[in-house]
């Protein structure tokens, strides 16, 4: 039997704000949440020059976790943990409630995981020895630890994984948690992504490979996707959570339900380290398998959330790939034309927290019927040339929107959600 899985649980730790409303009351009113390089990462000169940071997170923390596990733990932990919480609880879900936890399981999409853990350690040994290395730096910097203490401080003791598929990770952990629910493995899943790799070294890494922003002006207008401006992402943190369970377990005890999610395809490019296939191929093939999955015809689709990194080809060949799948429908011209936007405009690039937090401003956009914008578009790009909701959010009717996520090494995942 499969079973109908909604989303009754949102939690959301962003440059936006450290809560859903405060992420989501921003993404609307087209605030950015990225700032100048800290000065103490010593890039003084470097051509990156802005980063999304979390900030204000402290309080929520210690709520979460004793402060005797502050340093034995990751800061991707730590988001993880207040997301989930913010989540558990706004979906009603106590340490108490229900009496089978073994039906509570907890995913968790991290791209990176505790970069900055493992090169403290490294400097350590390389300064001490091995006697310096501390016995909590393996448990501290595992990506698994993530879904491993969420479960350990919530008492979720059903299935429990971590996905790595770079930018596709916590796209990807929502999607396998939505097949869990449906496929009745488990009565309720805890699934999103998390990520905290902001760090001299990733910025240099990144960077090399010309893949971050280079704007040189205001930090704010730095992640600019489908800009003709554009030149690169911008790196960023966070960490969001969804609550999903089965309709009618939700139903029986009163949830608020936000939205639906009843589509998810996944496909690989197979082609590149980096570079989407040039035709498109993967990702074409995990929005057909999403839509089919969901049952919803390509003219359904009234948002997108596009991946849109603001890289000069990437924004070009997602554009590519929309027109290719949704022609007419998403025609600036057409009537009810589906419309896109990119939230890294203002959140920048989570990586492996990214995918699961654009999946819960979908689910918020069909709550509130209004589409987030894809802010600093100023200068049209002629190849990009669809409708990305400029600058200013919308009041729309929505019934369905899709989450697009495209990682490197080729990854692609994909989710739909209805409105209820």
């Amino acid at each position: 039997m499969k079973h109908r899985v909604v989303i009754t649980g949102i939690g959301l730790v962003t440059p936006l704000g450290v809560t859903t409303e405060s992420s989501w009351k921003n993404a609307c009113e087209g605030v950015s949440g990225i700032c100048a390089m800290p000065e103490a990462f010593n890039l003084a000169g470097y051509p990156a020059k802005s980063v999304g940071l979390v900030r204000g997170e402290d309080d929520l923390l210690a709520a979460v976790l004793p402060a005797k596990y502050h340093q034995r733990t990751e800061r991707f932990i730590h988001f993880a943990l207040i997301a989930g919480s913010e989540a558990l609880n706004q979906a009603g879900i106590t340490k108490e409630f229900p009496d089978n936890r073994h039906q509570i399981g907890c995913y968790v999409g991290v791209g990176v995981g505790g970069a900055a853990g493992i090169l403290d350690a490294g400097q350590l040994f390389q300064e001490g020895g091995p006697k310096r290395v501390s016995p909590f730096v393996i448990p501290k910097i595992i990506s698994n630890m993530a879904p491993g203490w969420l479960g350990m401080q919530f008492n979720l003791q059903g299935p429990s994984l971590v996905t790595t598929s770079a930018c596709a990770s916590g796209t990807d952990a929502i999607g396998l948690a939505f097949r869990t629910v449906r496929d009745g493995y488990a009565h309720y899943m805890l699934a999103g992504g998390s990520e905290a790799c902001v760090m001299p070294l990733t910025v240099a890494g990144f960077g090399n490979m010309r893949a971050l922003s280079v704007w040189d002006g205001d930090p704010a207008q730095a992640s600019r996707p489908f800009d003709k401006d554009r030149s690169g992402f911008v790196l960023a943190e966070g960490g969001a959570m969804l609550m999903l369970e089965r309709f009618e377990t939700a139903q029986a005890r009163g949830a608020t339900i936000i939205a639906e999610i009843v589509g998810y395809g996944a496909t690989t490019d197979a082609y590149h380290l980096t570079a989407m296939h040039p035709e498109g191929r993967g990702a074409i093939d995990a929005i057909h398998n999403a839509l089919a999955d969901a049952g919803v015809a390509p003219d359904e689709i009234d948002y997108i959330n596009a991946h849109g990194t603001s890289t000069p080809m990437g924004d070009v060949q997602e554009t590519m790939v929309i027109k290719k799948v949704f022609g007419a429908h998403v025609d600036p011209t057409t009537e009810n034309h589906a419309v896109i936007s990119s939230t890294k405009s203002m959140t920048g690039h989570m990586l492996g927290a990214t995918g699961a937090a654009e999946a819960a401003f979908c689910a918020l956009a069909l709550r509130d019927q209004v589409v987030p914008p894809t802010i600093n578009i100023t200068t049209p790009d002629s190849a990009c040339d669809l409708d990305y909701v400029p600058q200013q959010a919308r009041f729309k009717a929505l019934r369905f929107a899709m989450s697009n996520s495209f990682g490197f090494g080729g990854s692609n995942a994909v989710l739909v959600f209805k409105k209820i």
